[in-house]
């Protein structure tokens, strides 16, 4: 028998009286979000019944990758989760798990980053959407919380194989710093803002602030472009692009927002 099978409980300090007391408070799944449909939270009978009011699976693809001196290493990761977890409750869809790894190339030797080749990613990628597919689903979202190129072109290669691969589909593969590059380029102070800069600092800020240790300073990476180069750190030693000092949470508050208008204006397109 559980411990506690009725109830939650938080722990709360009482001044009047030197002692912590447990207090039951309301219990609520993750699950039971209104709207939300968390595909690891539901029974093969829920997710029958749901199948029946919607045939759009999400995929949020995020990374393992070093975001400079004060990001934690899945930033990538938190940001796509939260943020779709806030259009889950505006539209209905089926939230599937997270996909942590990711292909990070110019991040590939810092610190932290543990990342996937293109080939893997395609083949995840792939395996995920056919399995769908035999399961009664017909839209597929491929959102990326990393803004990779090469790790976005992976995904898009994926998904021209599969629309001409299984019949009656749509799928859609984007990151939401592509779609608003521009809002984002408006909303930043810093020119070229990018990768743990101005603006993903700010949305961590938002997000999850305990996360975030002060701020790394600013820098662009020094890539001789068009060239391709090994040492990558030698032209890009801290992992930042842009200024974290320009962050604020109120930056983040309109960034994250702007996300969710965009996915759901994707949601509700048909083709």
């Amino acid at each position: 028998m559980p411990l506690l099978p009725r109830h939650c409980f938080s722990l709360t300090w009482t001044p009047d009286i030197p002692i912590y007391s447990l207090l039951p408070v309301k219990c609520r799944k993750p699950s039971q979000e209104k709207n939300m449909i968390v595909l690891e939270h539901i029974t093969m009978a829920a997710f029958k019944r749901y199948l029946k009011q919607t045939k759009t699976i999400v995929f949020p693809f995020g990374t393992i990758e070093e975001h400079g001196s004060h990001l934690p290493l899945n930033t990538d990761s938190l940001v796509i989760q939260e943020v779709l977890k806030k259009a889950a409750k505006i539209r209905k869809f089926f939230l599937a798990p997270l996909v942590y790894y990711g292909v990070c190339t110019t991040t590939g030797d810092h610190p932290g980053t543990i990342g996937i080749t293109p080939a893997t990613l395609r083949r995840i990628s792939a395996d995920l959407v056919r399995d769908a597919y035999r399961k009664g689903l017909r839209n597929f979202l491929l959102i990326s919380g990393h803004g990779g190129s090469l790790h976005m072109s992976a995904l898009k290669e994926t998904a021209e194989i599969l629309v001409d691969e299984l019949k009656g589909i749509q799928i859609a593969v984007f990151s939401p710093y592509d779609l608003l590059w521009k809002e984002f380029a408006e909303l930043a102070e810093t020119p070229n803002d990018s990768h743990a800069g101005e603006i993903e600092t700010s949305i961590m800020l938002y997000l999850a602030p305990d996360l975030v240790k002060g701020r790394a300073a600013g820098e662009y990476p020094r890539i001789p472009r068009p060239f391709i180069v090994k040492d990558k750190m030698k032209y890009w030693k801290g992992g930042v692009w842009g200024n974290p000092g320009k962050a604020s949470r109120e930056k983040g508050e309109k960034a994250v927002q702007l996300m969710v208008d965009a996915i759901v204006a994707v949601l509700d397109r048909k083709i």
